[in-house]
């Protein structure tokens, strides 16, 4: 009898075990993919920072090797400082160093290192600075020269390769439907207001950074060329002023091939969704870029911060419906109004939550991972 007992004691004890540790390798594998799930939400962001140099202690390295940050984001001006607290650019031999810096430190070297240089008004890489003399996509038009087109792309591809950049936020594809647009026309940034022109000029621009390996991003998805307003100030409604025709740019470059990076607009285009931009709407990113244009490449929101968004949306929600509508990448640059060195923290923790309480589908994060795992590993940033 004792003998039983002591078998029964013993398998009760075995079995409490066995459960203990089942239980606990249950939690440690949920806790896993939980990890992982962040991990995936942390690629999906592209991060503005301030410092013309690193350490290992700089925010940038942390945020890069605890929120597994997808990309950054350098600019040459604080403006929420006024220009009072240096950003990122002063030389050449700065910028090459601080790049080299932030992917030996961060151990990271996949990272997306992004910037605007757009040629003209519009390149963070000024010759003020020491860097080369680009021309604006206007005056590059006016040229009635493909080839220029190609040169240009070619030397800013060149340039942005040599100091580590991989990723560009060019070309501009909007037409210049209207010449006095405060954020296109104004500031030479269309190449035409005919779309088959800006298509060739674009495409020719395009081949020239492809050439130095150097990804691309057109934008602003579908067309800002038209807009009486910025949508870095508040909400643009291009309603009235849109035309079909700004998407042949879009609809040529993809049928020619293109599927590195598409930017969405902060714009309203009631007549095609009443009740979203085309940052957050399903209907234009889902719909027309995807099914109906066919782009497979990586989508990418204009800057989150941008009061277009911020001012109706609130920055967290704001990125739920973003990634919801098709979104693969959003950039915080904390340049605009504010700096805010929690907010990509706040952002992977809203979209996190979001997929946990099933707003946001764990299939909807994968495919956005995806993408821009298939990117990277296309222009062999590793």
């Amino acid at each position: 009898m004792k003998f039983n007992q002591k078998l029964i004691i013993s398998a009760v004890v075995i079995a409490l075990f066995s459960i203990t540790t089942i239980v606990a390798y249950a939690a440690t594998s949920n806790a896993a993919k939980d990890q992982e799930l962040k991990k995936m939400i942390g690629q999906m962001l592209v991060v503005g920072f301030r410092g013309t140099e690193v350490d290992k202690d700089s925010y940038i390295i942390k945020e890069i090797k605890n929120n597994n940050i997808g990309g950054i984001l350098l600019f040459d001006k604080d403006n929420p400082s006024n220009n009072t607290i240096k950003r990122n650019i002063e030389n050449p031999e700065q910028v090459k160093k601080l790049i080299t810096d932030i992917k030996s430190l961060s151990s990271n070297s996949s990272i997306f290192v992004s910037i605007d240089a757009e040629g003209g008004y519009v390149n963070r890489l000024k010759p003020k600075y020491g860097f080369n003399n680009i021309m604006s996509a206007e005056k590059i038009g006016q040229t009635n020269n493909t080839e220029i087109a190609k040169s240009e792309g070619e030397k800013i591809g060149s340039e942005l390769k040599e100091l580590g950049f991989n990723l560009d936020f060019a070309p501009v594809v909007d037409v210049n439907t209207n010449p006095s647009n405060p954020v296109i026309g104004y500031l030479e940034r269309s190449f035409s207001d005919d779309p088959m022109k800006v298509f060739l000029y674009a495409n020719s621009f395009i081949n020239g950074l492809h050439q130095k390996e150097v990804v691309a991003a057109i934008k602003h998805f579908p067309g800002h060329g038209s807009s009486t307003s910025d949508s870095h100030l508040g909400m643009v409604d291009v309603t009235s002023t849109y035309s079909a025709k700004e998407l042949i740019p879009y609809a040529n470059l993809i049928k020619n091939g293109y599927n590195d990076v598409v930017m969405t607009a902060h714009i309203v285009n009631q007549n095609i969704d009443k009740d979203n931009p085309a940052t957050l709407s399903p209907i234009f990113i889902q719909g027309l870029l995807r099914n109906v244009l066919g782009f497979k490449g990586v989508v990418i929101s204009d800057d989150m911060q941008m009061g277009a968004i911020t001012d109706h949306y609130g920055q967290e929600n704001a990125a739920i419906k973003a990634v919801n509508a098709g979104c693969d990448m959003l950039i915080i640059s904390n340049n605009i109004k504010v700096y805010d060195e929690e907010a990509p923290s706040k952002i992977i923790d809203a979209l996190y939550q979001a997929v946990k309480s099933g707003k946001i589908s764990e299939k909807r994060i994968y495919e956005s991972y995806n993408r821009i795992q298939n990117l990277k590993k296309t222009y062999n940033i590793k």
